[in-house]
């Protein structure tokens, strides 16, 4: 019994990270999806949330306002969430560039934000985008030009990490294994969720619109209710630079997993593979089974301590785990660099499946989350 459960714990876990991608890549096999891409111009309502972003928000109106997209069709809003500092006076100064201020009197959260905005937005398609994250001049174009196909329900950009001081970025790794497993969720079905620092949608999948709710993970699910789908276009770039603190970094993770949590069990109907056919499957590895890993880590590692006297090949493999566990605390604790690349891997895997525990703990405890500051970068 306690080797099945060692074998069932360790076969999950790979499973979630390698198992999925690569049932994925056997998929694309009998299942090919193109995106009928053509260069077209729709209406657009480019929507900026904003809380005291006044150190940020004027560069980030700048690279806005050069995209190359034709003005009649643009409309820029920005909404400021209850801002106190100067990042109303700042937005103001651009009313004559056809920039939108929608100030809000109190802070009431990213979603709830966008939300006030699609109240006074014009466009056919809804393109939501952070203060944080610069774009190259033609990445509007090519996002829209996704909504060609009318199967297109929304786009997700793909995200570049910049490190800092030009410094290899551990969360960049993560970042372009999330991006390559979304391109091969494109290329048979859908994706899952959306990069929430740059992301598009059709005006009418926005209807649902909730004030709640992770708007780049439930906006998905709305288009796939519409018998619409998600896609990612490598060509649609969004970069932002590494946190600055790696300590708040692991906040910042805990938050997105439980508003990730929020949505999904709110949403467990698209389990259902009778209705939802495949993308019920990817719901269910691409989320919930990667927010299991810490827990088939754990049932691992007390399952095989268990079975360390049956052979040596258990002791091994134990082994192995307190070695890469203990080389994981290790580069956590050594913050200053100095530990070296080899150590970031596994540093930034134990930091991941920590945060996701975390989120469980909090979910489980009714802690729900709306409102944060966001993270320096």
């Amino acid at each position: 019994m306690l080797e099945a459960i060692f074998i069932g714990s360790a076969i999950m876990t790979l499973y979630a990270y390698i198992g999925y991608p690569l049932s994925l890549m056997l998929f694309a096999y009998f299942r090919h999806k193109t995106v009928k891409k053509q260069p077209i111009c729709p209406k657009v309502s480019f929507v900026i949330t904003a809380h005291n972003e006044e150190k940020r928000i004027q560069k980030k109106i700048e690279n806005t306002l050069a995209l190359d997209y034709p003005r009649e069709s643009f409309q820029i809003i920005v909404t400021s969430d209850g801002s106190t500092d100067l990042t109303n006076a700042i937005v103001n100064g651009y009313k004559e560039k056809g920039v939108i201020l929608n100030a809000l009197g109190e802070r009431r959260g990213k979603e709830r934000a966008q939300k006030e905005a699609l109240k006074i937005a014009k466009g056919d398609i809804i393109v939501f985008s952070d203060v944080a994250t610069l774009l190259e001049p033609q990445a509007l174009k090519e996002i829209v030009s996704n909504f060609a196909d009318p199967e297109v329900g929304c786009v997700s950009s793909e995200d570049r990490v910049v490190g800092i001081n030009g410094q290899p970025s551990t969360e960049g790794i993560y970042v372009r294994y999330e991006m390559w497993l979304r391109r091969l969720e494109s290329k048979i079905n859908s994706l899952v969720g959306l990069s929430g620092s740059f992301f598009a949608a059709r005006k009418e999948v926005c209807q649902d619109f909730s004030a709640e709710l992770q708007s780049d993970f439930r906006t998905v699910l709305s288009c796939v209710k519409l018998g619409l789908r998600g896609v990612s276009d490598p060509r649609a770039i969004g970069y932002y630079h590494d946190v600055l603190d790696e300590k708040k970094e692991f906040d910042r993770k805990v938050r997105t997993v439980l508003r990730g949590l929020t949505v999904f069990f709110r949403h467990i109907e698209f389990l259902n593979p009778f209705r939802y056919k495949l993308f019920s499957y990817q719901f269910f590895c691409h989320k919930l089974l990667r927010w299991l890993v810490p827990f088939f880590l754990f049932i691992a590692f007390l399952s095989n301590a268990l079975l360390i006297w049956k052979s040596n090949l258990f002791l091994v493999l134990f082994l192995g785990q307190v070695v890469f566990y203990g080389a994981a605390l290790w580069g956590r604790i050594k913050v200053d660099g100095s530990n070296g690349n080899f150590l970031k891997i596994p540093t930034y895997f134990l930091m991941v499946n920590a945060s996701i525990l975390i989120a469980w703990w909090r979910y489980f405890k009714g802690q729900r989350v709306i409102m944060w500051n966001p993270s320096e970068r």
